[in-house]
């Protein structure tokens, strides 16, 4: 059985070596029964300790290791969302967090369905209106959002995405990243997107989160 602590620090290095977490950016967390295991403060993906991770409740409420990373407010909205929510990464990857800059493909997913992938392995990624770093009043409000989704870009910041297992939340996050450098490289040329009969067909079969958006 794998070692939830070993598994969140193989997982910053991944995603540091792709790119994806630039400097001290970006904080992963893991849930293990009734308590989170999240990367503290300041932490350098590329060099996470596992031994000197931050724990939490499920409340957010600090209960033992250093000062956790001030986004915990976004972990905990995912876990409190989703009873099989066991990993939520947060990245500041250049290409998703330029497209949380950009007016949204829907009022429900900032990124069109470009790809059978992006619906296989992200689904519907609603983009979450701006609001300082740490905002737990953003996360209430990602809480309550009425549909389902596994992802979602934080405007002007970057994507938040969760898993039922940490390797699936960094295929997401890997894969949102694709997309939207995709989204960026096609520009103000028309694109064919998926039709909503291909996309729900894509989302039945992976059970993935996509809603109708005709």
């Amino acid at each position: 059985m794998s070692d939830p602590r070993t598994d969140l620090a193989a997982a910053g290095a991944r995603l540091a070596a792709l790119g994806l977490s630039p400097g001290s950016s970006g904080n992963l967390s893991v849930r293990t029964g009734d308590r989170v295991l999240i990367t503290p403060t300041g932490a350098d993906l590329a060099a996470i300790d596992p031994d000197g991770l931050s724990e939490l409740g499920l409340d957010g409420v600090h209960l033992a290791g250093p000062r956790p990373s001030k986004e915990f407010p976004l972990h905990s909205a995912f876990y409190r969302r989703d009873a099989t929510t066991r990993a939520v990464v947060h990245l500041h990857a250049r290409h998703a967090t330029a497209v949380s800059c950009l007016p949204p493909w829907s009022p429900r997913s900032a990124v069109p369905p470009l790809t059978p992938y992006y619906v296989m392995r992200v689904g519907q990624t609603p983009l979450l209106p701006y609001a300082p770093p740490g905002d737990a009043g953003q996360a209430e409000d990602m809480a309550r959002l009425p549909f389902p989704f596994r992802a979602a870009l934080l405007q002007n910041h970057g994507p938040v995405l969760a898993g039922t297992t940490m390797a699936r939340a960094v295929e997401a996050a890997v894969e949102l990243e694709e997309v939207a450098a995709l989204l960026l490289a096609l520009g103000e040329r028309p694109a064919r997107l998926l039709t909503p009969e291909e996309a729900g067909q894509l989302a039945r079969t992976y059970d993935s989160p996509w809603d109708d958006h005709r």
